[in-house]
């Protein structure tokens, strides 16, 4: 007899991704559903939710086309992200998205739970959509269309702090922005059966998660030392540490293996900055070698930064620029660029905790990009292991949908056995005395 399958879906910034897998984590199916990244300003970050978090995650789940219903479904978002809809779940408004400019006016802090993102999103979108029946993130979208439950974890309510309290909605905080609770999802502990998909005999539906924990349970990366990068659109590092004090300007969050940390944070120098610097600048393939020495330096911040600096309205530079550069300069200082704000992650934590990093593991979907992923070795000088599936957060997903359909004992730490590596690429020591003078730079460039 065949193990039960589950099936994790993740709601990207610029794709859905679905994944089926064994009770050994093998992926025996999986699907991507591309939708499009809104930018109508260049303060404004958002989705068309009727797309991207409700019929894609339909779309990806339909994709996978298995021949036996599965045991269990789990959908994982970005954070935050939220829209108005009315009584049947139809979005009357654009799906905010982290970064939105919308979503400032909060007191902000180095936690990811108190940066009031959500709680400005809430407020924009009542005066939005003032006859709104509910307000929804990604997930819950998903939820509802999936299977008609209008429900949210309590991991992803976590990053709406202080307006979830962590136990329930917190009704003051809901009235200030002028809404009630019930207009908000209802919670349901990460993990959990929350309902089934197509009727009471159907797959169960866990309620969801954030993407960079479900990132995390499969990844690998399990000691002091090691550090996690996501190469998604969003760039997000995260060293694993044995304490938990405060690193200014970083995030410093639980992690699932016991009495350990992680230490960094998300970093808008990801894919969406890549893709947009080398469409823009003409360099949009591989070319000839660059001159190692003969490299320009970016500021990679066209639409701001998130950790450390904080500050969504700071923008881009290209330093150093002459004549001489070609394409495959300016292709090579893109990647650099993506290297560099790993470093400077990894440097914090290294000068704040006293951790030594040993590795990189790194998952998401740029580690198809060869460049990318020996930009990053050469940049911070550690061998970067890459995970053998890179949609990590959707194969992560899937081990939710287990513990929501009773197939495993409720231990999240269990889905570390889901981990596995794929190849391993190694610095290229030739490159570290030109890396190092532009790191320096680059530092200047990011003050």
């Amino acid at each position: 007899m065949t193990s039960p399958l589950t099936v994790g879906i993740d709601i990207g910034t610029s794709s859905v991704k679905a994944i089926a897998a064994d009770e050994d984590g093998t992926v025996v199916a999986q699907s991507r559903i591309p939708h499009d990244i809104r930018i109508p300003a260049a303060n404004r970050f958002e989705h068309d939710p009727a797309q991207a978090w409700r019929d894609g995650p339909r779309a990806a789940l339909a994709a996978l086309d298995l021949k036996e219903a599965p045991a269990g479904v789990s959908v994982c978002a970005m954070v935050p992200s939220l829209a108005a809809v009315d009584a049947e779940g139809t979005p009357l408004t654009p799906g905010l998205l982290y970064g939105d400019a919308r979503g400032e006016g909060e007191a902000s802090s180095g936690n990811p739970a108190e940066t009031g993102e959500f709680v400005s999103f809430l407020r924009w979108a009542k005066a939005a959509a003032p006859a709104a029946a509910a307000y929804w993130p990604a997930t819950t979208m998903a939820n509802h269309a999936l299977a008609g439950e209008a429900v949210l974890d309590t991991t992803t309510a976590s990053v709406t702090y202080p307006l979830f309290d962590w136990t329930k909605w917190d009704p003051g905080v809901a009235e200030g922005v002028g809404i009630t609770v019930d207009q908000l999802p209802r919670i349901v502990p990460t993990g959990w059966a929350c309902g089934h998909i197509g009727g009471p005999d159907g797959p169960v539906l866990a309620p969801g998660c954030i993407d960079v924990l479900t990132d995390q349970i499969v990844a690998g990366a399990n000691a002091v030392g090691d550090v996690l990068i996501l190469m998604g659109t969003t760039l997000i590092v995260n060293t694993v540490t044995p304490r938990h004090d405060a690193i200014d300007d970083y995030w410093v969050m639980p992690f699932t293996e016991p009495d350990l940390f992680l230490a960094g944070g998300p970093s808008n120098a990801g894919g969406l900055f890549i893709n947009w610097a080398t469409r823009t600048m003409g360099a949009t393939a591989p070319n000839a070698a660059p001159n190692r020495d003969r490299i320009p330096v970016w500021a990679p911040y066209p639409r701001g930064e998130r950790v450390p600096l904080h500050d969504p309205h700071r923008r881009g530079m290209l330093a150093d620029l002459d004549l001489t550069h070609d394409d495959a300069a300016i292709r090579r200082a893109t990647f650099e660029a993506s290297g560099f704000v790993t470093r400077r992650m990894i440097d914090a934590v290294a000068t704040a905790h006293g951790v030594t990093p040993r590795r990189i593991i790194a998952t998401g979907g740029g580690t198809r990009v060869e460049e990318w992923v020996q930009a990053v070795a050469d940049c911070t000088g550690l061998p970067v292991q890459c995970t053998a599936v890179p949609d990590g957060a959707a194969l992560g997903s899937a081990f939710l949908a287990r513990l929501a359909a009773g197939l495993e004992d409720g231990v999240m730490t269990d889905a570390r056995r889901w981990a596995r590596a794929g190849r391993t690429v190694e610095p290229d020591a030739s490159w570290a005395e030109a890396l190092e003078q532009r790191y320096q730079r680059f530092l200047v460039l990011s003050a």
